[in-house]
């Protein structure tokens, strides 16, 4: 059965391999992109998850052409990285704002309508840095790690209701994002992780996909680490 699925950030990346893997399994796919052209397939509605405002008219614009949302997946975020000493109040509030922030408000509203249907999947996507933290990263990795504790409270607030919320973990992915990193340090994070290879977005997608599927019904509160192994034991 088609369902109503959610996906900030959905324009590129993992975000856009989450809607690919959701649009192939028959789902009514919307998703949420910033700038530029959005890819074609998807439902695509502009919104700045920073903005209060834009994310109620995206999910009113959702809930118009393609129903209530009965799968959110909260996948948008930034990185201002920089040494702490280095580090500006705007960097670290700009991160904390748009990662951790803006999760709070499209989960709280995709709730809304949950509640009311009595069963709902979410899934925030968190990276594994939020585990083992990373040079450079203090802001990422502290707006990821909040998402965790986040996620596991909501877990316990709203499983009575039917309502699953679940956190995939990603490491190092074969994204722009990564490829933005300089090749010596590229190299270094390779050598810890324990499968020796980045990962793909594929495989992020589809560790979502499951977590969203009913296969998964009595998972709940969980964080699945998709990372070849790098931050196992945290």
């Amino acid at each position: 059965m088609s369902r109503s699925v959610f996906i900030t950030g959905g324009n590129r990346g993992i975000g856009l391999a989450i809607a690919r893997a959701f649009a192939a399994a028959g789902d009514s796919v919307a998703i949420t992109y910033r700038s530029g052209e959005p890819p074609v397939g998807f439902l695509a509605v502009k919104c700045d998850i920073t903005d209060p405002e834009q994310v109620e008219q995206a999910y009113k614009e959702i809930e118009e052409k393609q129903g209530p949302v009965e799968v959110l997946v909260a996948n948008a975020g930034v990185t201002r990285d920089q040494l702490l000493l280095r580090m500006s109040e705007e960097d670290f509030s700009t991160v904390i704002d748009a990662n951790l922030t803006g999760t709070f408000r499209v989960v709280k509203r995709a709730c809304k309508g949950m509640l009311r249907a009595r069963k709902g999947r979410v899934v925030v996507i968190s990276s594994a840095v939020a585990l083992r933290g990373e040079t450079g990263q203090a802001n990422y990795a502290a707006s990821k790690a909040g998402l965790v504790g986040f996620s596991r409270s909501l877990a316990r607030e709203l499983g009575s209701r039917g309502i699953t919320v679940n956190v995939v973990a990603p490491g190092l992915t074969d994204t722009a994002m990564s490829g933005a990193v300089a090749e010596e340090r590229r190299a270094e994070m390779l050598n810890q992780i324990p499968l020796g290879r980045i990962g793909q977005p594929d495989e992020i997608a589809a560790a979502v996909r499951f977590l969203a599927s009913d296969d998964a019904a009595y998972i709940t509160g969980a964080v699945l680490p998709v990372d070849g192994g790098a931050a196992m034991g945290h």
